[in-house]
């Protein structure tokens, strides 16, 4: 459903909101390791979040990447998927065909549509913060 770039940019967005949580700034290298992927896309991912207010970076020795805590209530992961993916998550065939629609539909087409609609709401609806919050309670892996 998700390429594979917003794939790893929502784990790194979520790694990065669970370090901003206890007031860590992480690292490329640290980041990549955290989500098991590759440093070089990793850091055109953020690049593209940074350049997107989704994440900021600062540079130095005391730097890295991070989440302001009040930015991680109002940023969903929708707005990662958006910046990443665009919203073709919410358009798409179930069976990416690129002519399905409502007059030429795929087999899959009606009973897709409920499945974005859910898809679309758990992702505006679920902020940074509220995932950083579980993780702190829970322990949860973003590696596969």
């Amino acid at each position: 459903m998700f390429s594979k770039s917003c794939e790893y940019g929502l784990r790194a967005v979520i790694f990065i909101a669970q370090q901003s949580n206890i007031d860590e700034k992480v690292s490329l290298t640290v980041i990549s390791e955290a989500i098991d992927s590759p440093q070089a896309f990793t850091a055109k991912i953020l690049q593209q979040l940074t350049k997107n207010n989704v994440v900021k970076s600062l540079k130095g020795p005391s730097g890295g990447f991070y989440i302001e805590k009040t930015q991680m209530k109002l940023i969903s992961l929708s707005d990662v998927v958006q910046v990443l993916d665009g919203n073709n998550i919410y358009t798409g065939c179930g069976l990416g065909l690129s002519q399905c629609n409502e007059e030429e539909p795929c087999p899959l087409h009606f009973k897709f549509i409920k499945i974005r609609e859910d898809l679309k709401s758990m992702l505006q609806t679920t902020t940074l913060f509220m995932l950083a919050k579980d993780m702190k309670q829970t322990n949860f892996f973003l590696k596969v």
